[in-house]
């Protein structure tokens, strides 16, 4: 018997892979632009993101959202590659 698959869009996908993907796509300046906290804008870290993401609710909603329209978004440029979370966080060996 299979479990159920989850109908969660975010469901396998941490905290640190959204934050990683979304500074990819839009870097720290235009993401400090788009969600206006701190930890985007002045001296920029995954680190320092996650600690203040991870205790403070509205932020991560705010980061999840981003995070899944960005999923769904045409590349912003001709030449940037579509987005696919799963390329980034596992590596293949040829």
């Amino acid at each position: 018997m299979t479990a159920p698959l989850s109908k969660d869009p975010l469901h396998g996908v941490t905290l640190e892979m959204q934050v990683n993907a979304l500074v990819a796509r839009f870097g720290w300046e235009k993401l400090g632009q788009l969600i206006k906290i701190n930890c985007f804008t002045k001296d920029p870290s995954v680190k320092s993101s996650l600690k203040f993401l991870r205790r403070t609710p509205w932020a991560r909603a705010e980061v999840e959202a981003l995070y899944l329209d960005s999923l769904h978004e045409e590349p912003v440029h001709q030449d940037e590659p579509s987005f696919n979370p799963w390329t980034s966080s596992r590596t293949t060996k040829s």
